[in-house]
């Protein structure tokens, strides 16, 4: 059975790991490890930048996400943002990331200062939006624009 549990620092090495693969697999960007692992350890020691939620089996690491707050002055609560999904290949299509997300949804459903989920996707990868709209998320209301530096 799948098991959700928050990142600590324990999971620093396989989290960064995990944004590695991501970041090859999804963009084929090749990050630098000793930036990723300061980015993953700062986010790990300091809960108002976010918090990594992984999924485990047997005691075993099949997955993670990060969700980072965004304050809502419309709904006046905070909404989470659902980055670094990464789900080790082999674990795909076993409901490693239905567990992820039942339990970020049940966290909004019974803390009232939580409002809700957002996550942004690659326009081309249509895998993945198949898997959030079967979950119930909604695609059509946003569009994300960015400038990077």
């Amino acid at each position: 059975m799948i098991h959700v549990r928050a990142g600590s620092q324990g999971d620093i090495d396989t989290i960064v790991a995990f944004q590695l693969r991501l970041a090859r697999e999804t963009e084929d960007l090749r990050l630098d490890r000793a930036a990723v692992a300061q980015g993953v350890r700062a986010v790990v020691e300091d809960a108002a930048k976010g918090r990594y939620w992984l999924a485990e089996e047997d005691g075993r690491v099949l997955g993670c996400l990060l969700t980072v707050p965004e304050w809502s002055d419309w709904r006046n609560g905070t909404v989470l943002w659902i980055h670094s999904l990464y789900v080790r290949p082999e674990s795909r299509r076993r409901g490693v990331f239905r567990s992820l997300y039942r339990h970020l949804r049940r966290m909004v459903e019974e803390d009232d200062s939580l409002k809700g989920l957002r996550l942004y996707v690659n326009r081309r990868n249509a895998a993945a939006k198949k898997v959030y709209e079967a979950m119930g998320m909604d695609g059509q209301h946003y569009e994300m624009f960015e400038w990077l530096a």
